[in-house]
């Protein structure tokens, strides 16, 4: 319990107003490697965003920073990484953005994957409004029209509100070739006990001739 508390406490402040990390002993675990350096903080399952955290429960989230000393820079992908578990127990690879924000919009996001890939296309969304003949009195009511809200007297409008799938790919890891810094978060999908996780690693794995780094995150 108090271990949620300080998480919806603190994790504002590191969407918000947290210093910017420059380098990787700005994170809480971080290694060396030849020409390069990465730093990362495990998140449990709180995703930062502008306005506060999202909450994947069947996630858990680890924000990266990969920092070049050469002046090749880097490429980082997001299956360069994968999730230790106990010591290597158990493996888990990155998941895309885009799937966590269907998991956060449609709680039974999984179930309906699995379903739309056996019995076609899962639609989102009110039933059709048609009946089946003019005059059907079984057909469902007519959804009201919104209300428009009257003008903005000082011309600014309303600032359109950022969508889930926005703001998750706003704070994944970018990816591809950069000079000197890659950041951001990755996402690896875990349905388990949370009391099961012993030992947790991130661990980093370049391809061939490139370094290789586990980083300790308990």
């Amino acid at each position: 319990m108090h271990r949620a508390v300080l998480l919806i406490a603190l994790l504002p402040l590191y969407a918000q107003n947290g210093p910017p990390r420059t380098k990787a002993s700005d994170y809480p675990a971080h290694v060396s490697v030849p020409g390069m350096e990465i730093g990362a903080e495990y998140l449990d399952h709180s995703i930062p965003s502008e306005k506060g955290f999202y909450i994947a429960k069947e996630y858990l989230v680890v924000d990266v920073g990969v920092f070049s000393s050469t002046r090749e820079g880097i490429d980082i992908k997001s299956g360069q990484f994968s999730l230790r578990i106990n010591d290597g127990k158990r493996v888990l690879v990155p998941v895309s953005p885009g799937t966590v924000a269907g998991a956060l919009k449609y709680p039974d996001w999984e179930n309906q994957r699995g379903a739309s890939a056996q019995a076609g296309p899962v639609i989102y969304g009110t039933p059709s409004a048609e009946g089946r003949f003019p005059g059907d009195p079984g057909a469902p009511p007519p959804i009201p029209r919104p209300v428009e809200d009257p003008p903005d007297p000082s011309g600014i409008g309303k600032q359109i509100p950022t969508s889930i799938d926005e703001s998750i790919a706003a704070v994944a890891l970018s990816e591809g070739p950069s000079n000197r810094t890659a950041k951001g978060c990755l996402f690896f999908r875990f349905a388990g006990k949370m009391k099961s996780i012993r030992s947790l690693d991130l661990v980093y794995d370049g391809g061939e001739g490139r370094p290789k780094a586990t980083i300790p995150l308990f």
